[in-house]
């Protein structure tokens, strides 16, 4: 197989670039989109033809950017459950809420769907050396591609973020740097190295493929649905690629014509003073004055993100939102959630619970809402906001009445409405 790329096309000035360059970024120094010839995939493939194959998000082949087969760098990813949670929906005052699960992917998160994507593509091109800043999720998901794929990744991340990030990306064979600093001081020394050395510096939206890896979540949520559509679909946003991919797929699905042209309202989530947040409400066209925010929530807390005009763009064609919410709301969300559904959701998976119930106060939302929320991460790669006085039995003794009740206590420190 051939694939069905035709080029690159910048997302400000429009340039377009055809055939197999290996670029990154526009001359206009803009991101990247890949286009397609979606007369070629319609003649070729159907959602009939989709349903039978193997549940990845390479299902949808024809829409990923890699040429051949052989190129492509997996370990199964996407196709991630739809859970529905009729809990959560009474608790937060809409009529369905379903939960896209990302947390089951390869290293736990949905970074797995970009790494892939982009990893295939730019081997295929002959491209070896990256450069991927992050917060750790990030790092780690390409430190496992890389490995397989037998490519070499460097990334940085500030001191203060979870252990398995930094761990995880040096067991599988990375080039690990940790900054004393923020995130947005992780980015701007791993970009200064990576023109420095000439790594491929793969941040978000600082190169084309991992868009499109990101997008196939869209794909999945329309199928998933039976090719219907949620009224709104909130997504946990730090550098926004998967708001910006899901944007784009929907109009390659509308051209296929497999789907019309209403669309889900995209909803931007972020820690409270979110600089995509600020800016949507400000009513500005790219971020600006935004400050760095200590958070439980890493991923959606950075401070400009690189393609910051195309993710409020996306917000504003589908009649979206944008929320922030603090960190007590999160973590109220992360242990009723696991309580009352029993899914550990990540903080940025349990902020997205907070943002509908905001959005239901705001009147944005309502009980006849059909709404899907993203749980990019699984809650275990985040033991460090687990705690509670678990009592310790000695293997000579037994469980008595004291340990029940310093049992019972445990268990309703780690739910803060336990009667709930």
């Amino acid at each position: 197989m051939s694939g069905f790329l035709t080029g690159l096309e910048c997302g400000r000035c429009a340039t377009f670039y055809p055939g197999d360059t290996p670029r990154a970024l526009c001359d206009c120094g803009g991101p990247l989109l890949a286009r397609y010839d979606l007369a070629a995939i319609r003649a070729a493939v159907t959602p009939a033809d989709i349903a039978r194959r193997a549940p990845t998000m390479w299902r949808y082949r024809e829409l990923l950017p890699v040429r051949e087969d052989a190129s492509i760098v997996t370990m199964m990813e996407g196709f991630t459950p739809m859970i529905p949670a009729p809990k959560i929906a009474r608790e937060v005052g809409v009529g369905e809420l379903w939960v896209k699960d990302e947390g089951v992917n390869p290293t736990g998160t949905f970074k797995a769907r970009g790494a892939s994507a982009s990893i295939s593509r730019w081997k295929e091109l002959g491209v070896t050396r990256f450069a991927q800043p992050t917060v750790g999720s990030g790092g780690h998901a390409w430190a496992a591609y890389g490995a397989r794929a037998g490519v070499e990744i460097h990334t940085a991340l500030p001191v203060d973020c979870p252990d398995l990030g930094w761990k995880g990306s040096l067991i599988n064979g990375a080039h690990v740097y940790r900054v004393d600093g923020t995130v947005g001081d992780a980015f701007r020394i791993l970009s200064e190295a990576a023109t420095r050395y000439g790594w491929l510096n793969a941040g978000a939206g600082r190169e084309p493929y991992r868009v499109e890896g990101k997008k196939t979540m869209g794909i999945e949520i329309i199928e998933q649905l039976g090719w219907d559509l949620p009224d709104a679909i909130l997504y946990p946003t730090g550098g926004g690629v998967g708001i910006m991919g899901m944007w784009k797929v929907f109009d390659e699905l509308e051209e296929l014509g497999w789907m019309g042209s209403k669309r889900p309202r995209l909803v931007s989530v972020q820690v409270a003073g979110g600089a995509v947040v600020k800016a949507f409400h400000e009513g500005l066209d790219e971020c600006s004055g935004a400050k760095h925010v200590d958070t439980i929530a890493p991923g959606i807390m950075v401070v400009k993100p690189f393609s910051d005009f195309l993710i409020l763009r996306a917000l504003r064609a589908t009649n979206g939102w944008a929320v922030g919410v603090p960190d007590d709301e999160i973590r109220h969300f992360m242990a009723w959630v696991n309580r009352h559904e029993g899914l550990f959701l990540s903080p940025e998976g349990a902020a997205t619970i907070a943002g509908v119930r905001r959005m239901v106060a705001e009147g944005q939302l309502g009980p006849a809402s059909r709404v899907v929320v993203f749980n990019t991460a699984t809650g275990l790669r985040y033991p460090h906001l687990v705690d509670g006085p678990v009592p310790i039995v000695p293997g000579s003794g037994t469980i008595d009445d004291a340990a029940v009740a310093r049992a019972r206590t445990a268990a309703l420190m780690g739910h803060p409405d336990p009667q709930g």
